[in-house]
């Protein structure tokens, strides 16, 4: 099986750091800084459509200053790497004993994903990982294409593992089956009308509903457990 997972608001803790990084990158441009509520909507989203959807009438110029800015302070911030959520190391490692792929699927540019495996010294150990500046954005499903492409896989042997719509929705797009997690950037009940195998408040349920005989098989379409 292969486990594919959203990064921000999934497995690390960084919610907060991006949208403080946002709102200093909107001082910084000239612009006037949003609440946490609307940054942590565009969560997931690949840097330039999030920039769209928070400022949509600042223009080309106005973003790319605006992306410089929340680069400088992102890299900044990013130095000491957020934390992990409670469990995800050892479900993550308990999922690789077992024999599982893993995958990241995620709005992180291509250059940030890496430094942050490099500070946390995890370059080898996810499979392999797409990044919205490399591929289609969330909730495009191509960067669940190329992953399922990679590996040789069907959409019904993998599992998607997120905390927004945007993972979800890439998701159900293949009739790929996904998890949800309660603690990211959406409310849980924005995430249950995609009808989740799995709705979590800890990571670490993921392998109790695995222990319990649960059968990632199970047609995307059918009840979600939540």
């Amino acid at each position: 099986m292969l486990f594919i997972f959203d990064w921000d608001g999934t497995l690390s803790d960084s919610t907060a750091k991006i949208i403080a990084c946002m709102q200093r990158a909107a001082v910084d441009s000239g612009l006037p800084p949003l609440d946490d509520d609307s940054i942590r909507d565009i969560i997931g989203l690949g840097l330039a459509e999030a920039l769209e959807r928070l400022y949509p009438g600042a223009g080309a110029q106005r973003h790319g200053l605006l992306k410089d800015h929340y680069a400088r302070h992102f890299v900044a911030a990013d130095q000491t790497p957020s934390a992990f959520y409670p469990g995800v190391m050892a479900t993550l490692e308990r999922l690789q004993r077992d024999g599982h792929y893993l995958a990241v699927a995620t709005g992180k540019s291509r250059r940030g994903l890496d430094r942050v495996f490099a500070n946390m010294q995890l370059e080898d150990f996810f499979h392999s990982s797409r990044c919205a500046d490399e591929t289609a954005s969330k909730p495009h499903p191509q960067m669940l294409c190329e992953l399922l492409q990679e590996f040789g896989l069907a959409p019904q042997e993998a599992v998607m593992v997120g905390d927004t719509e945007y993972d979800m929705e890439m998701a159900q797009r293949l009739e790929m089956p996904r998890m949800a997690v309660s603690y990211g950037a959406h409310a849980i009940d924005r995430l249950r009308p995609y009808r989740p195998l799995l709705c979590m408040d800890r990571f670490d349920e993921m392998l109790d509903w695995l222990d319990d005989g649960a059968d990632l098989l199970t047609s995307s379409g059918g009840e979600a457990a939540c």
